[in-house]
């Protein structure tokens, strides 16, 4: 399918993924939105919490980052959560002035998967369609087919849905005590929204098996040189979305090849 070309390459510094939980940047978050960004939000506030946005997006120049905001379960996301990232995506890919969105969670973990805790109380929460060619995956914007590049900044843990989530993006910037895993694997609950095509894809079957088949914890490290993360950033780095990179040279993100 034909798709628009970028108006510009956007480039991103890659000194920091997410650093650790800040309350500025939860504070702040809102503040810094366009009325465009709030608009992508909208929703987000989770009934008797007022004020708490489940998805905070922000706007820097052409770039969008969106934040996945459930701290207390660890980013885990429910079907509120997964209805407002998919709004936050399609709003980014609609929006021809946007060039690059970063995904990231706040305060500390990337993703911790899907809300097992929702699903518990309520099963008909999550509706599985068999058509993966239909529809919203049940982490929300799995299934777009994106015309721009997407970037994943990962701190702590990104494991099951969540490991889902950042295979979803065309690189992966993570901290170096981010943890990858197919934890899930562990409970008898399946990959269900792209990791078994992803995850291939990317570093191989056979160590893609050795994840999925034992549901080992995967340092960034050894993520690195599997070819699961794209770069490794210390400790604590916010996340920085600016104009160059370590060394003063840029990178620059183009509209993918596929598209």
């Amino acid at each position: 399918m034909s798709r628009q070309l970028l108006r510009a390459p956007a480039r991103l510094l890659f000194s920091g993924a997410l650093g650790r939980s800040r309350a500025a940047t939860a504070a702040g978050a809102s503040a810094r939105e366009t009325s465009s960004s709030s608009s992508a939000a909208a929703g987000a506030e989770t009934p008797g919490d007022e004020g708490k946005k489940n998805v905070v997006t922000e706007r820097h120049g052409t770039i969008m980052t969106i934040g996945i905001n459930r701290p207390e379960a660890r980013n885990a996301v429910n079907q509120e959560t997964a209805a407002m990232l998919l709004q936050a995506f399609t709003s980014f890919e609609d929006d021809t002035s946007l060039t690059v969105a970063v995904i990231h969670g706040i305060g500390g973990n990337f993703c911790a998967g899907y809300d097992l805790k929702e699903l518990a109380h309520n099963p008909t929460s999550i509706k599985l369609e068999q058509d993966v060619t239909k529809g919203p995956g049940p982490m929300g914007p799995s299934r777009i087919k994106f015309s721009k590049p997407v970037i994943a900044a990962v701190s702590g843990y990104a494991v099951a849905g969540g490991l889902e989530l950042s295979l979803l993006a065309d690189l992966r910037v993570v901290e170096q005590s981010a943890i990858f895993g197919v934890f899930c694997r562990r409970f008898g609950v399946p990959l269900i929204d792209g990791g078994t095509v992803r995850l291939p894809r990317l570093i191989g079957l056979s160590r893609a098996l050795d994840l999925i088949l034992t549901g080992r914890p995967v340092a960034a490290q050894e993520a690195y040189e599997f070819g699961l993360a794209n770069r490794i950033v210390p400790n604590g780095q916010e996340l920085d979305v600016k104009q160059r990179k370590p060394g003063g040279r840029t990178f620059q993100c183009h509209q993918r090849p596929w598209a």
